[in-house]
Order: structure tokens, then C-alpha cells, then sequence
């Protein structure tokens, strides 16, 4: 497998390939360099998936899972730099939907904005009983960018999507029950 400078990959047993998004000093935030690592990943693994049969994908540490999008990166770019870098991220999220094998999206702390736009998107997803969801983007005047405000709704309900996207606010639960 390939080294990659903002994530880890390592083979668990034969078949099980654990993924880290690994910036635990920035909360796991995505700069533009983890989203070309993990479009690099993701594309490789659908041309061929060797003996894949299932990811998991996880953050370093053990507080936050992803903070969303690196907005101190972000502060210091250009419009044009700015969509460059959303259009690596909706790549690999695209690119994330289409893998042929299950992603498993392992909880270990709280999955902010993009974070929880990642979650959303995975196969499963399962959380440490202290991890907190929201899109955080909008307490901030930015539209959550990545599929959050279409797959929200069909993971929790109409309601609750509502409720958690106008509001910003963290929550530990984050059912539609």
C-alpha cells in the first residue's frame, strides 16, 4: 500500500484495510493535500481492490473524528484556489460512493461539517457514545458543501436534517428517533 502524507493505511488481517485521516493537531481537519491523498486512494482501490473487502475508516486520536474542511487553509486562498481544492473534495467524495467494497465509518470522536458529510456518505457508520454531529459550516455563513443538506435528510429523517442544519448545533444524537 502507499504512503501518503494525511492519512494512514494499514492491513488488518487479509481482507480489512483500516484508513486514519491523520491531522490530529487540526482536529483531522481536510486541507487540500488529504483530499488529493484520499482521491488517490479511493481511486486506486476501484481499479483494483486487491484483497480489499472492506475499509474502515477512522481520525487519529481519540476526540475528534474530522472537523470538516481546513479553515485556516481556506482563510488564505484565492477563489480560484478555493474551488480547485472543493472540487478535489467532491472527487473523492464521489469517488467514495462508488468503491466496491463496504466503508465502515468508525466514530471515534466528533464529526463536524465535512466530517459528518463523510460519515454521511459511508455504508455504515458507528460512534463513540461521546461523539457529537454538525454541520458546523453554517453558524459560520457557509453552506455545507459536500452533499450534507440531500444526504442528512436521508440518513435522519426530514425533520431532524432541518433541525440540524439550521441550527449548527452539536449533537449527540443525531437519529431521526
Amino acid at each position: 500500500m502507499k504512503s501518503y502524507e494525511t492519512i494512514l493505511t494499514e492491513m488488518i488481517g487479509v481482507h480489512l484495510l483500516q484508513v486514519t485521516l491523520n491531522r490530529p493537531e487540526v482536529g483531522n481537519a481536510k486541507n487540500t493535500q488529504m483530499g488529493l491523498d484520499l482521491l488517490d486512494l479511493w481511486t486506486r482501490l476501484i481499479d483494483d481492490p486487491g484483497d480489499v473487502r472492506c475499509i474502515v475508516l477512522t481520525g487519529a486520536g481519540d476526540r475528534i473524528f474530522c472537523a470538516g474542511g481546513d479553515l485556516k487553509q481556506r482563510k488564505g486562498m484565492s477563489p480560484k484556489q478555493w474551488q480547485h481544492q472543493h472540487e478535489i473534495f467532491e472527487r473523492g467524495r464521489d469517488m467514495l460512493l462508488e468503491l466496491p467494497v463496504p466503508v465502515i465509518a468508525a466514530i471515534n470522536g466528533h464529526a463536524y461539517a465535512g466530517g459528518l458529510e463523510t460519515v454521511l456518505v459511508c455504508d455504515f457508520a458507528y460512534a463513540v457514545r461521546d461523539a457529537r454531529f454538525a454541520l458546523t459550516e453554517v453558524t459560520l455563513g457557509i453552506m455545507p458543501g459536500g452533499g450534507g443538506t440531500q444526504t442528512l435528510a436521508r440518513v435522519v429523517g426530514e425533520r431532524r436534517a432541518k433541525e440540524i442544519i439550521l441550527t449548527g448545533r452539536p449533537s449527540r444524537r443525531w437519529s431521526g428517533a
